[in-house]
């Protein structure tokens, strides 16, 4: 997966050491309310489509890019659904990092769902009753945060968990 620039430079100056990043996650429906997910490249699991925002951008602007750039769709972010630390993570190369992760709800638009970069190896639209077992761990816990902000919002009680 490529590393954005930005972190190659701060790399340069900091070594392996801890580098706390702004990442966003989105949970893509669509009418027929399937989810829009990815099989990851690095670790074959399916995943929500996530990625890390460039210096000063705007998070929602920043997921609806990644979404388009993982996946060939176009989504509209309706909700933040949570905000949540990550835990450390080391890359095979040494470099240690740290997530803030930044979850919304999306609205698909328009676009065929298909690998669009070389983070995925699949793109598929699942059934949120038949969602694959190989998901990754945060993906779940990010979908079950933003299907629960979901009916919260229907019910008249939503809030950022």
């Amino acid at each position: 997966m490529p590393v954005p620039e930005f972190v190659i430079r701060l790399r340069a100056h900091i070594g392996h050491d801890l580098l706390w990043l702004p990442g966003v996650t989105g949970v893509v429906l669509d009418d027929d309310d399937q989810v829009l997910l990815g099989r990851r490249a690095d670790n074959g699991l399916w995943a929500l489509p996530s990625g890390i925002l460039e210096p000063g951008e705007e998070p929602a602007v920043g997921l609806i890019r990644e979404i388009e750039e993982e996946t060939a769709v176009v989504a509209e972010a309706v909700a933040l659904t949570s905000v949540s630390a990550g835990h450390r993570v080391t890359y095979p190369n040494g470099d240690v990092s740290q997530y803030l992760d930044l979850t919304f709800l999306c609205r698909y638009v328009s676009g065929e769902a298909r690998v669009a970069d070389d983070e995925s190896i699949d793109v598929a639209w699942l059934c949120l009753d038949a969602l694959p077992v190989d998901m990754t761990e945060t993906s779940v816990e990010r979908l079950a945060k933003a299907l629960a902000y979901r009916e919260d919002t229907r019910a008249g009680t939503a809030f950022v968990r």
